[in-house]
């Protein structure tokens, strides 16, 4: 029954801190709410497009003298096979086509006749499909032009052979046999890689680069063809099975990874070493894992901080009633309370926050999930989200009573009634303080950055093909030490100016008080404790949305440059080897609508002792500015200053930091390389200099490249032709360009853009739904921070009404009793944002440092969003604007009616 009544009386006359309180809490509720369901369906979401991306599930490569009936039957009937269908892969010896004279370019081994020409290529591999292999598998192969059935021929076979749908070529098979075939259509296979790869192989090992030269067959031609070869050429003609398998997987990737790696295993040992399996679902799924453990890192490094700062806001709204709650147990204790009584009245004020914190902080996560996801539970499913939501209820609780229950029962053991009745004094600083906790933190915080930062340093370990994968969280205790270090420090040095500085906050606040200035400033001083609490809260809070905008802010800078050097620009046109476009191909992509400038790169290899790598030809005075080269590409210098090294010295060359430290190189050294003579095919020595170090280049690979001027180049190899193109959208989308760029150079040539790049090139942090979560976390960061500034300090100031009172009852005026509140609120907001920058700041550098796994290329600046962070300093002022002026407006009541109310 008391506590009934007890309940009723908070209720009713101390609902406003009870609100605030519950504020708090709701606070830590949405944000652990919001952010677990959204980690739990991005990690859902990662697996369903890991899945998607698999053309071909399971490649079932039988070994030799295996029966191909009963091979196949095996896999059809293996417990999760869906679809199984036999494919032919036969070596041949080479490809040749006789076409008009006059067709764009020659490959090497090209002789021309009187009216025509013969194209011949290399070793390569002549595939055979059977009937539904397409409908089965749609991704294995992209239609070009032609049929899409009969006779078909890979992209860059067609262009080394310059023929296309209705040309005949002919094919050498081992052994000396032969055929000719009439192309019905031009394919492209977008996952050559694994199509083509060595099933068995170790692993670890090197992987084997796709043929350039491919033929797809109907099954009964290539039986046709390869059969007797077979037997003639043991080894050279194999049979696989591609298998589309089950897809019912665990939603966390690593789980999925580590069934379906099962599965396949488990077929393995059912064919009884008949058969080795490609699994390409494993795979895909095993890369996807890197992303699921990312996400996780997002959550420590988004939703901690939240909770924590929600939790510290419940603290100092349940700090401001301490005095008043140390009194009213000082009147139960005298009317016979127990200190068990205290505690279960206590419990109830807890329960109450916590019950009215979680049912709004649960309503606000389900609205919020609604918003900017869609759903209500942030597309996680039914059992992940009411799971979170339990989580994050419980925390409620746990902070409630941490931040109600457990004062309550430190006071009732530790005040005797006589204090309860008294605000107590307290002349001495706190432990913290007395032991410099905060230097030691802030010491602490440097120590764990300098060894986390070092090279070689890895945030996410996952070992390729274990399933046990790793977060160093240890990693965030920089940040974590960093960011408590700061607050504490912040706590320290207001107390001494607040303190010890009465001078100083004399003139400060001589604006606002004129001549109270000096009374004004006392009273500040007396209350240095309380304001220290609450400009340590704005400053932590301040410190958390600036470090979390420019973390996203950086992030969708480096995801941009990402995706942009990987494809090179809006939109790439790469001819294939051994095809010279046509000269005015620049010209024709220019006139393109939507395009504003074309940028033409050759690309060539160059032999660098016995190290074959990329070598491409270049403007310097140009590709800066039209392909956004950033500094952080070059090493020694920025890009214009490279760029303009490059192009004052006519055989300069850029070259990679490892081919710099294999071969001992200084600036200006001469360098010999051995690129290929247009007319002669030959290998000849080309003499460069030394001018400097390239770390990344548009389309260039990630190991070693060399850049040179491209006059130079095509002087030295007397072929001026240019195979790559870079095109500037300037603002249209750059799928629609790109798709009209292929009607201007055809089959021979590969358009990407930008668009498509950005999805599958980014950082591990790009299967998350970045820009959904940004909404959320900084809409969290916007709410803690007005809370943190206006919240508090209203309640703050409303916990003074009676020293208000007071100071009216002897005669202050509404501008002298308007001074004392307006002098506390300038302090608690420029102290505590002022705080809040530096400690930003120097959080953002940390953890962007930290995640440096997050950004590919690593950011050789800070993207800073200055129009958040001016609504942050915004929402915050207008928060304490509010407070203090209905703060203001309270003091003006009546003294002797304020003094009854209380």
């Amino acid at each position: 029954m008391l506590a009934l009544i007890w309940a009723r009386g908070l209720l009713l006359r101390r609902w406003p801190r009870l609100a605030a309180a519950a504020v708090g809490v709701a606070a830590a509720v949405a944000l652990l709410g919001s952010l677990g369901s959204f980690v739990s369906s991005s990690k859902a979401t990662m697996t369903r497009r890991a899945i998607a991306d698999v053309a071909v599930d399971w490649q079932v490569d039988a070994r030799p003298g295996t029966d191909p009936v009963g091979f196949l039957d095996d896999v059809a009937r293996h417990p999760g096979v869906r679809a199984a269908l036999p494919v032919g892969f036969a070596t041949t010896t080479g490809f040749a086509a006789t076409t008009a004279t006059g067709a764009s370019g020659a490959s090497v081994g090209a002789s021309a006749g009187s009216d025509s020409t013969t194209q011949t290529t290399g070793p390569g591999q002549l595939l055979g499909l059977p009937d539904g292999y397409r409908s089965t598998f749609p991704d294995e192969l992209r239609d070009l032009a032609g049929a899409s059935s009969g006779t078909l021929i890979f992209q860059q076979t067609a262009a080394n052979l310059h023929v296309g749908p209705g040309d005949t070529i002919e094919v050498t098979l081992p052994g000396g046999a032969s055929a000719r075939l009439t192309v019905d259509g031009v394919v492209d296979l977008p996952q050559a890689d694994s199509l083509f790869q060595d099933v068995g192989a170790a692993p670890g090992g090197q992987p084997s680069a796709p043929p350039d030269n491919v033929v797809l067959l109907p099954a009964a031609r290539w039986h046709q063809l390869v059969d007797t070869v077979a037997v003639a050429v043991p080894g050279s003609v194999k049979t696989q099975v591609h298998a589309r398998v089950d897809h019912s997987l665990p939603a966390d990737p690593a789980a999925a990874f580590s069934v379906e790696s099962g599965r396949a295993r488990n077929l393995e040992v059912a064919l009884a070493g008949a058969g080795a399996v490609g699994d390409n679902l494993g795979a895909q799924l095993d890369r996807a894992r890197d992303d699921a453990l990312y996400a996780q890192v997002l959550f420590v490094f988004l939703g901690l901080p939240g909770a924590v700062l929600a939790g510290l806001l419940t603290a100092q709204v349940a700090s401001v009633g301490r005095d008043r709650r140390r009194r009213e147990q000082a009147v139960l204790r005298t009317r016979g309370a127990s200190t068990r009584t205290l505690l279960a009245l206590a419990g109830v004020e807890a329960a109450l926050v916590s019950v009215a914190g979680a049912a709004f902080g649960l309503g606000a996560a389900a609205i919020i999930g609604r918003l900017s996801f869609g759903t209500a539970g942030f597309g996680a499913t039914t059992g992940s989200a009411v799971g979170w939501g339990a989580v994050a209820a419980v925390t409620g609780a746990v902070i409630a009573t941490a931040t109600t229950l457990v004062p309550a029962w430190h006071d009732a053991r530790s005040t005797t009634v006589a204090a309860g009745r008294t605000s107590p004094l307290r002349p001495r600083s706190p432990r913290w303080q007395r032991y410099g906790l905060d230097l030691i933190l802030l010491a602490g915080a440097a120590t764990v950055f300098w060894l986390t930062s070092r090279s070689g340093y890895k945030l996410v370990l996952a070992p390729e093909g274990v399933p046990q994968i790793s977060v160093s969280y240890w990693a965030f205790a920089g940040p974590a030490l960093l960011w408590s270090g700061a607050g504490l420090a912040a706590w320290r040095l207001s107390e001494l100016v607040l303190g010890r500085g009465r001078r100083l906050l004399t003139v400060l606040v001589r604006p606002l008080a004129g001549p109270l200035a000096s009374t004004v400033a006392a009273t500040l001083s007396r209350q240095r404790r309380t304001l220290a609490r609450a400009l340590v809260l704005t400053a932590l809070t301040g410190s958390f949305a600036a470090s979390t905008a420019v973390f996203n802010a950086t992030y969708r800078q480096q995801a941009e440059i990402d995706a942009r050097l990987t494809n090179g620009g809006d939109v790439t046109v790469t001819e294939a080897p051994g095809v010279t476009p046509p000269a005015d191909t620049a010209a024709r992509l220019g006139d393109l609508h939507g395009v504003r400038t074309v940028e033409p790169v050759q690309h060539r290899f160059a032999y660098v002792g016995t190290d074959l790598q990329d070598i491409y030809g270049v403007r310097p005075g140009t590709i800066a500015a039209r392909t956004s080269l950033q500094d952080g590409y070059f090493q020694g210098g920025t890009a214009d200053q490279l760029m303009q090294r490059l192009s004052s010295t006519r055989d300069g060359v850029l070259v990679s930091a490892e081919t710099v430290k294999d071969f001992q190189l200084l600036p200006g050294d001469q360098l010999t390389l051995r690129l290929q003579n247009a007319r002669t095919k030959q290998l000849v020595p080309v003499m460069f200099h030394y001018l400097g170090i390239v770390k990344e280049f548009p389309t260039a690979p990630k190991d070693s490249f060399l850049v040179a001027n491209d006059t130079y180049v095509a002087e030295s190899t007397g072929d001026s032709a240019t195979g790559l193109f870079l095109l500037d959208t300037s603002g249209v989308a750059p799928p629609t360009v790109a798709r009209a760029a292929r009607q201007v150079v055809g089959t021979s040539a590969t358009v990407t853009d930008v668009t498509s790049s950005r999805k599958i090139v980014g950082s591990s942090l790009t299967a998350v739904d970045l820009a959904g979560l940004t909404r959320v976390e900084l809409g969290f960061a916007l709410a803690l921070a007005a809370a943190a500034t206006g919240l508090v300090l209203a309640l703050g100031l409303a916990e003074r009404r009676r020293s208000f009172a007071i100071i009216s009852a002897l005669g202050a005026g509404r501008r002298q009793l308007a001074s004392f509140v307006w002098a506390e609120a300038a302090t608690t907001a420029l102290g505590g944002l002022a705080a809040g920058a530096v400690t930003g700041w120097a959080l953002s550098e940390m953890l962007v440092k930290v995640l440096t796994g997050v950004f590919v290329p690593a950011p050789s600046h800070l993207a800073v969003p200055w129009v958040y962070l001016g609504t942050v300093v915004a929402t915050a002022a207008v928060a304490i604007a509010a407070a203090a002026t209905l703060a203001a407006r309270g003091a003006r009541r009546p003294a002797i009616r304020t003094l009854r109310d209380l």
